[in-house]
């Protein structure tokens, strides 16, 4: 694969972080209103009950990587992916992926970078982390409007280092919907059922989430203290 030039930079594929920590938690949602929110990239949600859907919202600590350190807060619903089968049977998740509705950054290189290589929805914004305390926190501001103030209790450790996973983001910018395959391990998982709190701003991805039925318990969240990932060459689908 032929590198990329990016703000005078050459970044090879695949595109790796060394080190990294998330927070994060899966909340259930009305389907109708996911569907609406993601209806411009042309996919639709996997439904886990009928009528319900399922929207991530993660904050992420970059320490080491190919894309510098920065701050990063994520929105992400899981889908059935281009061409898969059985989608409309709630439950069946054999083929769910992600896809990255909302990715602010607050470092202008890794903005460029996710966009151009991936179609990342990655813009600038003020992300606080307040990761030292037993609660980690995330104040997410756009604009000079907050957007969420999002508090994560890690749960019950889970053993060892987790397998090497590969899995699939989706992601649909100036009319391209395209696959970026990942992988990714993690060392110092924590998992809880509910175990964490937002309070939405005012902001319009606020009132977004609002419409989702947000802010309500999660079913899980989920910490991680070390993460090791890849990203390799986006696909365009279609």
């Amino acid at each position: 694969m032929a590198p990329h030039l990016i703000e005078g930079r050459t970044v090879a594929m695949p595109v790796r972080v060394r080190d990294a920590s998330f927070c994060g938690a899966a909340y259930a949602v009305r389907a109708d209103a996911a569907r609406a929110v993601i209806a411009y990239s042309g996919l639709d949600v996997a439904e886990i009950l009928p009528g319900k859907a399922v929207c991530v919202l993660l904050f992420a600590d970059y320490r080491d990587g190919d894309l510098d350190a920065y701050h990063e807060f994520g929105m992400a619903f899981l889908i059935r992916p281009p061409g898969s089968t059985g989608w409309t049977r709630p439950g069946d998740l054999r083929d769910a992926a992600a896809f990255i509705h909302w990715l602010p950054v607050d470092q202008r290189f890794t903005m460029e970078a996710g966009r151009t290589l991936w179609g990342f929805p990655k813009e600038q914004a003020d992300i606080d982390l307040r990761l030292a305390s037993p609660y980690k926190r995330c104040i997410l501001r756009k604009d000079g409007r907050l957007v969420l103030d999002m508090l994560v209790k890690p749960g019950v450790p889970l053993p060892g280092p987790s397998p090497l996973i590969a899995f699939d983001a989706f992601t649909h910018r100036e009319g391209v919907t395209r696959r970026v395959p990942m992988k990714v391990q993690a060392r110092g998982v924590r998992v809880r059922p509910s175990g964490a709190l937002i309070r939405l701003g005012n902001h319009p991805i606020a009132k977004e989430l609002s419409e989702l039925g947000l802010p309500s318990r999660p079913l899980l969240s989920t910490t991680v203290t070390r993460t090791a990932m890849s990203l390799r060459e986006a696909e365009p689908q279609g």
